[in-house]
């Protein structure tokens, strides 16, 4: 599997706070069956302000010493920026980190509490520069809890949105759980990622998930958002958008035409 969303660089943002942490949360991906992460350290404006060079030295620098200590474990590089007015001239003027520097796909957080008035304009803007946002865990947003339409309008644009693993496994909570499995269920989802945080609780773990989306829709839509969509992503390809029911009238259609 590959874990795109992950604060794993260490003393860079609120993941990993040392290289001790950085190195528990590798070996609990393995022992998951990760060989990818995708490092999202936070990028906000005052807060966490890392720069594009510092974050792919960061991650040149972990995957080496994950190779000196024979950890099997592939660090490709990434952010998680807070949607912001200016993000449009920023990547414009080179300074956004796209997923595995591919300058296509952006991971982009809103607030949670709420969905900002211009976050249409700003995402469409960054479309318009040849980028894909995918939203940051939509399923733990307020605004998007209160009115899923606008969600669904930025969806219908060619936007992507990742569920949280620990979403749909229950860990945020009876309501989040729900809204995730709506938006799985409805096929406005195009990945799963942990957004771990460090080698307990919030871990880099995308089983629990896989194993949730197996028994309510098949194993090839789970393998479509834990493995086949990362993949592409990485590579700067285009996604799969898959319908779970979908799958199942197909699948009991085949059982009918077999009988």
């Amino acid at each position: 599997m590959i874990d795109l969303h992950a604060h794993i660089i260490p003393g860079i943002d609120d993941g990993a706070r040392d290289l001790e942490q950085s190195l528990a949360m590798a070996e609990v991906a393995v022992k998951d069956d990760i060989s990818i992460i995708v490092a999202t350290p936070h990028v906000i404006s005052g807060v966490f302000d890392n720069s594009k060079s510092h974050i792919l030295q960061a991650v040149a620098d972990l995957n080496e010493i994950l190779a000196s200590e024979k950890i099997p474990l592939q660090i490709l590089p990434g952010a998680e920026y807070r949607l912001e007015p200016d993000l449009p001239r920023r990547l414009a003027a080179g300074e956004l980190l796209t997923i595995n520097d591919t300058g296509r796909y952006l991971l982009v957080e809103l607030p949670a509490a709420m969905v900002p008035d211009y976050t249409g304009r700003i995402l469409y803007d960054l479309q318009l520069q040849g980028i894909t946002p995918i939203i940051a865990h939509p399923e733990r947003n307020v605004g998007f809890e209160q009115d899923p339409e606008l969600l669904q309008g930025l969806i219908s644009r060619g936007i992507l949105t990742q569920i949280t693993s620990t979403s749909i496994t229950g860990q945020f909570g009876k309501s989040v759980k729900k809204t995730a499995l709506k938006l799985l269920q409805e096929g406005s989802a195009h990945l799963i990622a942990s957004d771990a945080h460090s080698s307990h609780g919030r871990s880099p773990v995308l089983s629990g998930a896989f194993l949730e989306l197996e028994n309510r829709w098949g194993t090839d839509y789970a393998r479509t958002l834990t493995a086949e969509n990362p993949r592409l992503i990485i590579a700067g390809l285009p996604v799969e958008t898959i319908m779970p029911a979908a799958i199942r009238r197909s699948w009991t259609r085949f059982l009918k035409k077999s009988r």
